[in-house]
């Protein structure tokens, strides 16, 4: 992705990609800025919100009619299998109503139900792991996306759902400035399918 995505979106430029003796390496140029997640920005509310929203609509504005990588529900599902059966979707931030007496008793019974209630796609160019760390800001302008490793085309609704999860996180789940963002966005928030991307990303 980060070989395709220069000249479309602002992304570090690759120096060197190396394997040696199983492991990879990756020498990247610096962003200029600082990360949406900075003491800065956290401090700044309502301009965080702001180029959260402004960073979707730069992504979702990317033409995805050669990108070379599909992470549609299809791929997230098959990956969220594999990552199931053998035994790799424990964690330790998984959301507190996730499992338990009210949620899912177990991740296979959860990746049950993201199977039986896949929702309509629509399509765009999707970060995959949009929040605040991800997001550089320089000047008053985004400098810069990072960790792209599962960058691809996706559902619009996939890196909304993240972005609300981390305001959540930030600044309360009843905060105002949930609906600050779809207000900055011009859009509605579609609950199912903003719980249904949030509840899929706790198998990853």
């Amino acid at each position: 992705m980060l070989q395709w995505l220069p000249g479309k979106l602002p992304v570090p430029c690759i120096y060197i990609a190396h394997k040696e003796n199983g492991n990879n390496y990756l020498l990247m140029s610096k962003l200029k800025g600082q990360m949406a997640y900075s003491e800065y920005w956290l401090q700044r509310p309502k301009q965080q919100i702001h180029f959260m929203a402004e960073g979707l609509q730069i992504l979702w504005a990317v033409n995805i009619t050669d990108c070379p990588y599909r992470n549609d529900i299809k791929n997230k599902i098959r990956l969220a299998k594999y990552r199931v059966d053998n035994g790799l979707s424990g964690r330790e931030d998984w959301e507190p109503e996730t499992y338990g007496e009210n949620g899912f008793k177990s991740p296979g019974e959860l990746l049950d139900w993201l199977i039986d209630n896949q929702p309509e796609e629509e399509l765009v160019f999707s970060h995959g792991d949009y929040c605040p760390p991800n997001i550089f800001i320089d000047n008053n302008t985004i400098s810069g996306f990072i960790d792209l490793g599962r960058a691809g085309i996706a559902d619009k609704w996939q890196d909304i759902a993240l972005c609300v999860r981390s305001i959540g996180h930030n600044f309360g789940k009843n905060s105002n400035y949930i609906t600050l963002l779809f207000e900055e966005l011009g859009m509605e928030p579609n609950w199912e399918k903003i719980n249904y991307y949030i509840l899929l990303d706790e198998l990853f």
